[in-house]
């Protein structure tokens, strides 16, 4: 999810994403431990995009923002 898609987003569906992206982390790593990963970029990926809505999320926070 790119940045300019994460500005469209309402804060409900930011908070959503953000559940949604902490959960595919979770995933991957019980399937890192259970066996073998096929595509281990997904963990950066995913990393980023939490760290995309999060960055986001504050900087409406920062400027009380509702959009």
């Amino acid at each position: 999810m790119q940045i300019h898609e994460i500005r469209k987003l309402t804060p409900e569906q930011i908070s959503s994403e953000l559940a949604s992206q902490r959960r595919k982390i979770f995933d991957l790593s019980t399937q890192a431990v259970t066996q073998k990963v096929a595509n281990t970029s997904l963990f950066k990926t995913a990393r980023q995009t939490i760290a995309r809505l999060l960055t986001e999320q504050g900087a409406r926070n920062k400027t009380g923002a509702k959009a």
